[in-house]
């Protein structure tokens, strides 16, 4: 990678940063530009980085917590893609769904190549983050 990064200037104040687009998703595996390759994701407007659940004690059961999303909200994301994983394995807690409507977030809950695709037509026009687990 060379230091070249685009930069779009507007007259807007609020010109959003473009989310990062994932490149290719498989079990295990996604790909997501300028961010490289990694198991799970967490994506946001002008960037992202791997999902380590350890950080705030994630598992698949009661699965996404409210602490999970944070880091979405803090960097601008105004819609937020919530993962099941490929087998609908991981669950979002109710506390977290409550949060994002009661801040007014638009939110989707998909299995992870749905939530994917949704994630990647959003962020060619929207402040979308997303938590993104590429297993079960």
């Amino acid at each position: 990678m060379h230091g070249h990064r685009q930069t779009f200037m507007s007259t807007e104040n609020n010109k959003q940063k473009q989310s990062p687009r994932v490149t290719h998703i498989s079990w295990g595996r996604m790909d997501v530009a300028a961010l490289g390759r990694g198991r799970d994701f967490k994506l946001y407007p002008g960037g992202g980085r791997k999902w380590d659940w350890t950080e705030t004690g994630t598992h698949h059961v009661p699965g996404i917590q409210p602490a999970d999303v944070q880091e979405l909200l803090d960097h601008g994301s105004k819609i937020v893609i919530l993962t099941r994983g490929m087998q609908l394995a991981l669950q979002t807690c109710p506390e977290t769904l409550q949060m994002l409507r009661d801040r007014g977030i638009t939110y989707h809950v998909e299995e992870t190549k749905a939530a994917v695709e949704l994630y990647n037509r959003l962020a060619l026009s929207e402040a979308v983050g997303g938590l993104f687990h590429s297993t079960c």
